[in-house]
């Protein structure tokens, strides 16, 4: 396989595994559908279990890391400005075309049958979420949006101690350096768990499933193929004076990856270094960008997706929706974007986006099935998007190697050598 590019590896990937879950499908091969399945559920579980220890050191470093930025304020306020207009555009974008095509116009469910989710997501849940009641438990449960905030707050901390914390933030380093690279590990066995992964979806949902909800499914890739080949493309080369094929080119093992693996938070080890390996983006700059990004940047599940499953469940259970509805979807998607906190599906979104609309949670059940498929898609755009901003935001404060950036894509078949280091004394 070192003949192959990593690339490459989960190209084959995935067109084995979709070969194998047609397979299994169409002749009703129950071993390989079993096996197909707990490959990626195996996959899947091993990029989860870094999830807690790899969010925590890494935001914490990156805020950490911001002493030695020049002008950090500014490169934070940048940052967190694109992610809100990208947003918006990404929602708007969705509104406009769900208004175009109708996806829940026509559509005969049984709308009895489905559930509601047992945890609707409320603003209420979502401010008062972030503040752990137990420290421990924010990491036994995963809460992803818990352990950004007691990186956050940790991080802050250590920049206020100075010299005195020194010895707390050599052991995140160390401790980030160890779960990147046992991560690194896992991420290398990427084009197995793509086959894993693809060849479950196809083989249990095939196409049959789609058909009820095929122009809502479309609309989903439809909205976020427009954000990815359009938005993105056009920030870059007019903001950010850059190449958006050679962007693409150089972010595409990220997104390829994002893509299979339906995990932002999983693919951060190889989209920090895809973001300063092949885009060339200022290593100090990257180390806080793409961490914060992975969390909270997700143009794909926190803004396309809601808007047009809450114009699709608005629909199928006859609910009309005015001005002020749309406005409130993309105030919701803006705003509650951390919510979706980088883990696959975006079911908290969603059941927030519904639950301040006053719409039917009902609706979450009709769109379950076929979550899967559609959080394919709507990862890829979150990691774009994350990569988009930090191009940008590198490019307009001169923190983007463009020889580096225009440069043939460095491969990714070795190891990373650290993507986040220790800052440099400063001189007094």
């Amino acid at each position: 396989m070192k003949r192959f590019s990593f690339s490459l590896q989960l190209l084959l990937g995935l067109a084995i595994g979709v070969a194998l879950g047609f397979v299994a499908k169409v002749w009703d091969v129950t071993w390989l559908a079993e096996t197909l399945t707990r490959v990626g559920q195996i996959f899947v579980q091993l990029l989860k279990l870094a999830v807690p220890p790899l969010v925590f050191t890494a935001v914490l470093v990156s805020v950490a890391n911001l002493r030695n930025v020049n002008g950090a304020a500014r490169l934070a306020t940048k940052t967190l400005l694109w992610f809100l207009v990208t947003a918006f555009v990404s929602v708007s974008l969705a509104i406009g075309l769900g208004l175009l095509i109708d996806p829940g116009r026509g559509v005969t469910l049984d709308t009895g049958a489905a559930k509601a989710p047992e945890n609707a997501g409320t603003w209420l849940d979502f401010v008062t979420g972030i503040l752990p009641t137990n420290v421990v438990t924010a990491f036994t449960e995963v809460n992803v949006l818990q352990i950004v905030f007691l990186g956050v707050v940790l991080g802050a901390a250590a920049l206020a101690a100075g010299e005195k914390a020194e010895p707390f933030l050599s052991l995140a380093r160390s401790v980030l350096e160890l779960v990147q690279k046992a991560l690194w590990w896992v991420i290398r066995l990427a084009p197995i768990g793509t086959a894993g992964l693809i060849g479950k979806a196809v083989s249990t949902y095939g196409w049959d499933l789609l058909a009820p909800l095929a122009k809502f499914s479309a609309g989903v890739y439809v909205a976020c193929f427009v954000v990815l080949l359009v938005v993105y493309p056009t920030v870059l080369a007019v903001w950010g004076k850059v190449s958006p094929v050679r962007f693409f080119r150089n972010a595409w093992p990220a997104i390829e990856l994002a893509f299979v693996s339906r995990s932002s938070v999983g693919t951060l080890p190889l989209t920090q270094r895809v973001t300063i390996e092949r885009n060339g983006v200022d290593r100090d700059y990257a180390s806080f960008a793409v961490p914060f990004g992975a969390t909270t940047k997700m143009d794909g599940c926190a803004s396309v997706y809601p808007a047009l499953a809450a114009i699709f469940v608005a629909q199928v259970f006859g609910v009309p929706l005015g001005l002020g509805d749309y406005l409130l979807i993309a105030f919701v998607s803006v705003v509650g974007s951390a919510a979706t906190a980088g883990l696959t599906g975006a079911t908290v979104m969603l059941t927030l986006t519904l639950s301040t609309l006053g719409l039917p949670l009902e609706g979450v059940g009709l769109l379950l099935a076929i979550d899967p498929i559609l959080d394919m898609i709507r990862t890829a755009t979150n990691v774009a998007g994350q990569l988009t901003v930090c191009v940008v935001v590198a490019a307009s404060e001169r923190r983007l190697d463009r020889e580096v950036f225009n440069a043939p894509p460095q491969p990714l078949d070795n190891e990373p050598a650290g993507t986040l280091r220790a800052p440099e004394p400063v001189a007094a």
